[in-house]
């Protein structure tokens, strides 16, 4: 982040090991080959936006600031909004968190809700309880707060994901200095090579370096910022560049055009890929008179889409033809060495997530089978032999050998298997995939972000949700209410047409999820998407290793069910089956979120479920009313065994409610959830604990 570049400094010097590079104290790296005139200026900039914090709560929670203060685009802050996050301590340390989020389920009735489009209404949740618990954890006031990135491989050479625009050059010029540090024999006069610090904000690094060396020339290598048309803020536009790649040429009409003609006239020799769009020079603003630039200036780029989002995606082959371009001008002949094997694309965090193998499963509703496999690879060696799947995908495993009478209650347990997601309906011909929703949620929260396309065969293809149409127009509001997020929307996967998607092996009926990881937060508190309902899951495995296989005089039944998300499918599926079977379960304890108000965006008037204190009784939500004697039996139950628990009333359904038609009593039971259908869903584990004892008390002594 601007201001904040050490460690992106550090892997630029570790990149360039062997090479004598100088760092200045305002974060500039830079690196001098040769001798003599003329000294040719190559820069980049290496920093990108994001927040600082200002204030800590005494709750806990961490207040914001943007950098740079003004925001980049329209949709900057909004798109951050319930996303996972990364703290930079001053000691070193990434510490995980997440932005809060509203939880859609919450928000029917509510009179004032938050937006969710700026920075006042932006907390980071690290799991703290305290100011106190921030403190211990290394965390202060200034410290840089940046989305997490995740970078997705897209087909063509195509990446997407947050920075991707603000870092090619880097990437670029780290090959460059490879290549040309071994040739420099044949440099012309003095090569500097320049990673620029703190561009976002005023262009300070690039006003320094001018300022120390006074170049000849000058090639700006990153983003080409267009001229601004009237009345508009050249700020906030996006490059209005050729989308297909390529080499971009910056064209200023107010600096000499002798060194832009020579590059386009190398690019035509060499065969090189080039465009030339009107563009300003850098931006260096303050409060003085701004370094001069050299009469000899070009801005140099390629083309992106989505510019300045988590979608911006960048031709990786494009960024090679940009070195190509680059050695010949400097060396005057072609590449021998460096260029394709510096520092690598992509980011430490894009490896594969090492804990929470329920969560990481991926299964959008209808396409579980991925996790139902795992479900049934985390039960002990007795229940996998005795597990069933039923027409509707449900797994089924039954305990016990009570016969039904008025002493031995038929019990069946339900924890769904699904999550939301997208499924693919076709494939334009444009290539894009017309994708549809499966489950509800905020569109923000994924539209604007990095998918996975996941194929039939069990492999997946990157890709990225397109933007609505004229999130980049002053003004824009994403779209709100029950069904915003049940518009079709697009998939892009790197394609140019149908023919070139379908040759991934892509076809109608995939389907498609945000990425995810199990994140550890501080304390006992973690952060993943699609905690609903791999908790549930995760508490009915807990219970059937405690039980055994022997429960006699017992009659339970446990069902990881299918589909719930759009609509209770699979449960309504087991209990049509089973009413026809004449098995109808007397009680049926539907193990599912408590969406939780334990947010400092939601209201507290009900769903104030605390985090860390215990399962909830689920009493009453959209679907169904539990009768008071069962919560206060199932509440009394807990304190006999020392289980923490709570109970009220939350928004949403539970697979439970469609039992109640064959005459089954829906006792729903839960774990507090903050910022429930998001990427930054949030829980304690300690609730976790408590919701699988309690499932084995109540299939014990029910």
């Amino acid at each position: 982040m601007s201001g904040y570049e050490g460690e992106a400094a550090d892997h630029i010097r570790a990149a360039l090991k062997g090479l004598s590079s100088t760092t200045d104290n305002l974060g500039n790296v830079y690196v001098t080959l040769g001798s003599g005139a003329p000294h040719r200026l190559i820069a980049t900039s290496i920093d990108q936006p994001g927040y600082v914090i200002s204030d800590v709560t005494e709750d806990g929670y961490l207040r914001v600031q943007r950098v740079p203060q003004r925001a980049p685009n329209n949709v900057f802050d909004q798109l951050n909004f319930a996303q996972p996050l990364v703290i930079r301590t001053r000691s070193g340390q990434n510490v995980p968190g997440v932005f809060a989020g509203l939880s859609v389920h919450l928000q029917p009735g509510r009179q004032i809700t938050p937006k969710m489009n700026h920075v006042e209404e932006m907390y980071v949740d690290i799991g703290a309880k305290t100011a106190a618990d921030v403190a211990n954890a290394g965390v202060n006031l200034l410290d840089p707060v940046t989305p997490l990135p995740v970078v997705s491989k897209l087909a063509e050479d195509w990446f997407a994901g947050e920075g991707t625009g603000d870092h090619f050059g880097a990437y670029a010029l780290v090959d460059l200095l490879l290549g040309v540090a071994g040739e420099q024999k044949n440099l012309r006069g003095t090569l500097t090579v320049a990673f620029l610090a703190q561009s976002w904000t005023g262009g300070r690094g690039l006003d320094r370096i001018l300022n120390e060396l006074h170049p000849d020339e000058l090639i700006f290598v990153g983003r080409l910022q267009p001229k601004p048309e009237k009345d508009t803020d050249r700020v906030s536009q996006p490059e209005k560049a050729p989308r297909e790649g390529g080499v971009l040429l910056g064209v200023q009409a107010e600096s000499d055009a002798d060194l832009g003609e020579e590059f386009k006239r190398l690019a035509e020799e060499k065969q090189i890929g080039l465009s030339a769009l009107s563009a300003t020079l850098p931006r260096i603003g303050g409060y003085a008179k701004p370094s001069a630039f050299p009469a000899r200036t070009v801005a140099i780029g390629v083309a992106t889409r989505f510019p300045v989002t988590p979608i911006e995606t960048v031709n990786q082959s494009d960024v090679s033809s940009l070195v190509h371009l680059l050695y010949w001008y400097a060396l005057g002949k072609e590449q021998t060495h460096g260029v394709g094997g510096g520092s690598g694309w992509g980011c430490d965090h894009c490896g594969p997530p090492l804990v929470g193998k329920l969560t990481e499963a991926y299964g959008a509703s209808g396409h579980e089978g991925a996790v139902r496999d795992e479900v049934k690879r985390l039960l002990p060696e007795w229940a996998q032999k005795k597990v069933t799947t039923d027409a509707a995908g449900n797994l089924v495993l039954h305990v016990g050998d009570g016969k039904k009478d008025a002493k031995t209650p038929r019990i069946a347990f339900v924890a769904h298997l699904d999550e939301i997601g997208y499924e693919v309906k076709k494939i334009e011909d444009d290539g894009r995939l017309q994708v549809e929703v499966l489950g509800g949620g905020y569109p923000q929260y994924f539209l604007g972000h990095v998918v996975l396309v996941h194929k039939k065969d069990g492999s997946d293809v990157g890709g990225v949700l397109e933007l609505p149409e004229g999130w980049d127009k002053p003004g824009f509001e994403w779209p709100s209410g029950a069904k915003a997020m049940d518009e079709p929307t697009h998939v892009y996967v790197g394609t140019k047409s149908k023919e070139e998607t379908e040759k991934l092996g892509i076809a109608a009926g995939d389907f498609v999820t945000i990425p995810k990881e199990y994140r550890p937060l501080l304390g006992t508190r973690a952060n993943a998407r699609s905690f609903d309902d791999r908790v549930g899951c995760a508490a009915l495995i807990t219970a059937v290793r405690a039980l055994g296989p022997e429960l006699p005089g017992r009659d339970v039944t446990f069902v990881w069910s299918t589909e719930e998300e759009v609509g209770l499918k699979g449960a309504a599926a087991f209990a049509e089956q089973a009413a026809k079977e004449g098995r109808v379960p007397d009680f049926v304890f539907a193990i599912d979120t408590f969406v939780s108000s334990d947010s400092p965006l939601e209201s507290k008037r009900f769903a104030d479920a605390k985090l860390g204190e215990g399962f909830v009784v689920r009493a009453v939500d959209n679907s169904n009313i539990v009768p008071r004697e069962y919560v206060d039996r199932v509440v009394a139950l807990a304190k006999e065994n020392s289980i923490p628990v709570q109970y009220g009333v939350t928004g949403g359904g539970n697979d439970g409610a469609v039992f109640l038609r064959y005459g089954s009593v829906d006792v729903a039971l839960g774990w507090p959830l903050r910022y429930a259908h998001s990427p930054a869903e949030v829980i304690d584990t300690k609730d976790l604990d408590a919701l699988g004892k309690i499932v084995e008390v109540i299939a014990r002594k029910w």
